[in-house]
């Protein structure tokens, strides 16, 4: 099991849409994370800059490099661009973050 931590950035004015998105999660998409071998996944705000940190944790056996290509991704990630700072084909802007200190 692996750590892995991201940032990505919302719009102004889009919090409260991001949140109520992710609270009404889609099965299918839940679904997909967990079987692509994504665990003990979150997101957090920094509401000041509306910078959003992800942090997850992925199987040794994970399948998460062909999330990009699954229909159920490539529809919540169009679903998700007009709320987040996107690439072109709607994947979420992503920069990785490099853990510098961990207590278990």
């Amino acid at each position: 099991m692996s750590i892995h931590a991201f940032r990505m950035q919302l719009k102004p004015g889009a919090v409260d849409d991001y949140r109520k998105r992710h609270d009404a999660i889609w099965p299918e998409l839940s679904n997909l994370l967990s079987t692509s071998g994504i665990q003990d996944y979150s997101i957090f705000l920094d509401e000041e800059t509306l910078s959003l940190f992800a942090v997850l944790k992925l199987r040794d056996d994970h399948s998460r490099d062909a999330l990009p290509d699954h229909p159920v991704m490539q529809r919540w990630w169009d679903y998700m661009a007009p709320l987040m700072e996107v690439q072109p084909g709607n994947r979420p802007k992503e920069w990785p973050l490099s853990l510098l200190f961990h207590m278990d």
